[in-house]
């Protein structure tokens, strides 16, 4: 059958990959990477055995990295998911998710419990619960604790499919984004409700909600209203930073000097968007796919498993040595994640969920004709 033009067209936007996000994703997590080991890691509740003062002033910032992720993931999410249909977004997502993160949460389980620290505790019970993501739910802590900022995409992929099920995504963007962004607003500023803060994600939903608007200005252009939203967007998170700001206060006796958060966090917006303008300037190359591949399992991986090795070497080798082995062996697996069970893995599983979701479709529609007759 020949393929329309709109399927060309679409086919088209599809493959102009933007390697620039990639590049800006790798960046993102070596930030929470500096940050679990050379701050986090000593502060608060102590997972590390050695501190690094004088990397610590530049390292506390890392934590925006996480923001970061969420701002790349509007876009990338509103891109792809433009014009399909739930079922293959649904399937697309899974597919994208699942198998890297199944693979990193075995070795994490692994490696914990061959370390055996009880500042880092694994347990058949809490393996069997992170088999779902949602552990906490099942009474279980995560298996590592980056694995919160993965239940906050997969709430954000849930309503992007709703989204999709009721044909709104496309045609009420812009309102809908809107409309979270009021909520998110009343919520964190009057309501203070936990459980719409978790089913709306309301502290993070103005990068999540930029990320989306920048995907429609560039498929669709600018207009007064994507400009007005993306300025509320900012203005936004700039407060939506204090809760978190005082948390750390709180936990670490310690947080970033407002001003220069509020810096920081333009910086994140402004390099986005530089990042989404000029992402022809880097071709998608080889390296530049791999090294954007390797960046989720290297964000699953990388927290309590570098606990682990820098707390086992740093005294014979040294603590800046220690660090320095460990994130080159963070990067090495994560290559091998990428490489041996998410780049095998995603084409096999979305042909196999895409198959059994036409054959569900087709009996459904049997069983509803056999009924109307």
């Amino acid at each position: 059958m020949a393929a329309s033009a709109s399927d060309g067209k679409r086919t088209a936007a599809k493959s102009d990959r933007f390697a620039t996000l990639d590049l800006l994703r790798l960046v993102a997590a070596m930030a929470v990477l500096g940050f679990h080991y050379l701050y986090r890691g000593a502060a608060g509740d102590r997972y590390l055995d050695t501190a690094f003062p004088e990397a610590a002033p530049v390292a506390i910032y890392g934590y925006l990295g996480v923001h970061l992720f969420f701002l790349i993931s509007g876009f990338v999410i509103a891109w792809s998911a433009e014009g399909r249909d739930w079922q293959s977004f649904a399937i697309a997502r899974f597919a994208r998710i699942y198998p890297g993160f199944l693979a990193c949460m075995a070795i994490t389980f692994a490696v914990l419990l061959m370390a055996a620290d009880p500042r880092l505790p694994a347990s058949p019970a809490q393996f069997a619960a992170n088999l779902v993501i949602l552990s906490p739910a099942l009474g279980q802590p995560f298996m590592d604790g980056v694995y919160w900022s993965i239940v906050l995409e997969l709430v954000f992929y849930g309503w992007v499919a709703l989204a999709l099920v009721l044909g709104v995504f496309d045609r009420w963007k812009i309102p809908l984004v809107a409309g979270w962004l009021a909520l998110s607003a009343l919520n964190e500023f009057f309501v203070g409700s936990g459980a719409l803060r978790m089913l709306f994600i309301t502290e993070y939903a103005p990068w999540f909600a930029c990320g989306i608007l920048l995907q429609h200005v560039w498929k669709h252009g600018r207009s007064a209203e994507t400009l007005l939203l993306l300025a509320a967007s900012f203005l936004l998170s700039c407060s939506m930073l204090l809760p978190g700001r005082q948390w750390m206060l709180e936990h670490y006796g310690e947080a970033v000097a407002l001003p220069n958060l509020l810096a920081a966090n333009a910086a994140l917006f402004a390099i986005a968007i530089l990042a989404i303008r000029f992402h022809r300037t880097v071709p998608a190359t080889p390296l530049v796919l791999a090294l954007g591949g390797i960046t989720y399992p290297l964000y699953l991986l990388h927290q309590h498993i570098g606990y682990a090795g820098i707390n086992a070497i740093h005294s014979q080798i040294g603590r800046s040595p220690a660090v320095v082995l460990v994130t080159m062996a963070m990067l090495a697996l994560s290559w091998a994640v990428w490489r041996f069970v998410e780049t095998p893995a995603r084409p096999a599983l979305v042909a196999m969920l895409a198959a059994a979701s036409t054959r569900a479709r087709l009996a459904f529609a049997r069983s509803t004709r056999a009924a109307a007759h």
